[in-house]
């Protein structure tokens, strides 16, 4: 019971409902005790009906439930939450790192403008680390382990070359793009955004 009590199997849609965030059982129970949420009651494609938690608890228990055992009797697990007042969509801006860099360049080498094969680029520091650059967004782009070895510890100019375009942080997306359905639960798949 702890285990089922401990997965994200609890999708969260904020009060216009759309998909936000994931949680646990526990704290799905826990936000509905509290007001903070309602559970969705959904039943087949079209009926579905938010449900507070005085009511939830005396739900009946239908076939494929997931069920919580407790001194009370069997409260059915939701699948689905909508938050009582938080209506914003957050966003996020994906982590620096070397695959998001190249991501963000789309595999183009940032000095040549050629396509890379992943074992034919690296990340470059526009201004070298050694002469005070950061690792940072504007600073990083994707270049041909070649033309990064030529560079060296120049910066671009000095080493005759120029920039594609200039290296700027990726826009953020709506978290609603990064929720994965990882347990594959069936109730979330009609509040999921498709890339």
């Amino acid at each position: 019971m702890s285990d089922l009590l401990n997965k994200t199997t609890v999708l969260v849609l904020n009060r216009n409902w759309q998909a936000i965030h994931i949680k646990t059982p526990a704290q799905a129970f826990c936000m509905m005790a509290t007001d903070v949420a309602t559970a969705l009651d959904i039943e087949g494609k079209d009926l579905m009906r938010p449900v507070k938690w005085a009511e939830w608890l005396t739900l009946p228990i239908r076939e494929g439930d997931n069920v919580v055992r407790t001194v009370h009797g069997s409260v059915r697990v939701p699948t689905v939450l909508v938050l009582a007042s938080f209506a914003k969509v957050p966003v996020k801006r994906p982590k620096l790192s070397a695959r998001t860099i190249w991501q963000r360049d789309g595999g183009v080498c940032q000095y040549t403008g050629q396509t890379l094969a992943p074992d034919e680029g690296n990340i470059d520091h526009v201004r070298p680390r050694s002469r005070g650059g950061k690792t940072t967004w504007e600073n990083c782009v994707l270049a041909h382990k070649e033309v990064n070895s030529r560079k060296a510890d120049k910066l671009p100019e000095e080493a005759g070359l120029t920039l594609r375009r200039r290296p700027v942080p990726p826009r953020e997306l709506p978290v609603t793009l990064s929720i994965r359905n990882h347990h594959g639960v069936q109730d979330w798949e009609r509040f999921l955004r498709r890339t």
